[in-house]
């Protein structure tokens, strides 16, 4: 599959594709040095992760001007990849921790040097003052500026243990006042922290859907030598992620995330010589090819859960072979009945609107497709109309609720609903499966209620599948044979 963010086969909002298609070729980001120090800088530590220069281990050398570390870095990139753009990227410590004619020196340098059309400042939600945001808000105005923002966690009890110095509520506040002033935030988060599990981790990705930002950096915890986390992993031996674990709840998170957040980072390393573990993330190209791998296992995406039709469209794709009959038991406008259609040998079609069936047939034409029998009548006579099908079916879909855009007053019903079930499963084959998209509504939730309830107690195996962020959303129940 192509997915529509992303220009070299990656199923995710690649950083790559979107800076192209902002600048119209290839552009670099150069990590740099300021010479920034951190607030959270306290008897000597700061957050327990970070590594003495500031989890800038691969910026320049600050003992350097801006300009040589600048040429140094792209001179690398220039072996590769000449007369491209660049980014200057403000890495280590906390950058914007400095009074604003500090800031505006270091600053407005980078903006003249040749090809750069931008700059990242890595930085703390406790760290923008509002004469920096000021300063930034006109900075903004003169070239594309980027605010990465370290959050790690929303899980104040995790902060606090990491010794993170803020709150949620001050990292949401500072993402609302940049964002206010249309300054583009990217956040960085850690997976694998002391004491989360998956379900905290996914809770981090799930806040950061309700919040307004463009970008996020997901990484794995590693633990650096002379370090406050050298000293707790040593301590309490804490479960550091496997490879194969993270690898998994990465693709969780590229499932939940909005298709429109740009991913920078999906996984990180350390300096190989201060490095005590894990290995593994050494392998960078590894981790990141088998995250491509997995979410191609998978055939999934970024943004898949964020409507549970992708989750249906995805079992029909798996389920349905070219030799297979399939049933659209409320083919509605006909959408669900053409995508079988195309992926089966023979479809039979049923909804009780003739307006229904009328809007069907006119999409089949429009494809010319000739594979469908429509029925213009109601899906519990389904067992009668396909007598001669019993054990044949692999597939049937039942749409539930009201015709879109058509009269509301015209609903499915759980007498009908349930009758055309029964009917239903005699008709399965061996591998057959029913899917059965349900709705909130009062009367949608009367009825798959009453599903639930006919499943359980005749102990039919099945399995429902939610729009994970929001409770109020359509879902899917799975039936298998």
């Amino acid at each position: 599959m192509n997915f529509k963010y992303s220009s070299d086969n990656k199923r995710y909002h690649t950083l790559n594709y979107d800076l192209i298609k902002r600048f119209g070729t290839r552009v670099f980001k150069v990590s740099l040095n300021g010479g920034f120090s951190c607030p959270n800088f306290k008897n000597g530590s700061g957050c327990i992760f970070c590594s003495a220069k500031g989890s800038g281990d691969f910026a320049g050398n600050k003992e350097d001007d801006l300009l040589k570390q600048f040429n140094e870095i792209k001179s690398k990139l220039n072996n590769k990849w000449p007369d491209t753009k660049y980014i200057a990227y403000f890495q280590a410590n906390t950058n914007t921790f400095a009074p604003v004619d500090v800031l505006r020196k270091k600053f407005e340098k980078v903006l003249t040097f040749k090809n750069v059309v931008g700059i990242n400042i890595g930085t703390r939600p406790d760290a923008i003052t509002d004469e920096c945001l000021d300063y930034l808000c006109d900075l903004n105005k003169r070239t594309y500026l980027t605010i990465e923002l370290g959050l790690q966690s929303m899980h104040d009890k995790t902060l606090r243990l990491i010794n993170r110095g803020h709150d949620l509520e001050c990292f949401d506040s500072c993402v609302k006042r940049l964002r206010k002033n249309n300054i583009n935030v990217v956040v960085h988060i850690i997976n694998g922290l002391p004491g989360e599990n998956n379900k905290m981790m996914m809770e981090t990705i799930k806040h950061l859907n309700k919040l307004d930002i463009q970008g996020i950096k997901i990484h794995m915890l590693h633990v650096l030598k002379n370090t406050e986390l050298e000293k707790y992993y040593k301590k309490t031996k804490f479960h550091l992620l496997t490879k194969k674990e993270y690898v998994n709840i990465v693709c969780d998170q590229i499932e939940e995330l909005k298709e429109n957040i740009v991913i920078h980072r999906l996984t990180g390393d350390g300096a190989k010589d201060d490095l005590i573990a894990p290995l593994w993330i050494l392998k960078k190209v590894s981790v990141l090819n088998d995250i491509d791998k997995e979410l191609k296992r998978r055939n999934t995406y970024q943004g898949f859960n964020k409507s549970i039709l992708n989750r249906a469209d995805l079992i029909c794709e798996k389920v349905i072979k070219k030799t297979d009959i399939t049933v659209d038991a409320t083919c509605g406008n006909g959408n669900d009945t053409l995508k079988l259609a195309k992926l089966s040998k023979k479809v039979f079609s049923f909804d009780i609107q003739k307006n229904a069936i009328e809007n069907t047939n006119l999409l089949l034409k429009t494809n010319k497709i000739n594979n469908v029998t429509l029925i213009n009548d109601s899906h519990e006579k389904i067992k009668e109309y396909l007598q001669d099908y019993k054990e044949k079916i692999s597939l049937i879909i039942f749409n539930l609720g009201y015709l879109p855009k058509g009269d509301k007053k015209i609903l499915t019903n759980k007498k009908s609903t349930l009758e055309a079930l029964k009917n239903s499963l005699p008709l399965l084959n061996k591998k057959g499966t029913i899917l059965i998209t349900c709705y909130p509504h009062k009367e949608g939730k009367e009825e798959a209620d009453a599903i639930l309830k006919f499943l359980k107690n005749n102990k039919i195996n099945y399995t429902e599948y939610h729009n994970t962020d929001n409770n109020n959303a359509p879902f899917l129940i799975e039936i298998k044979k």
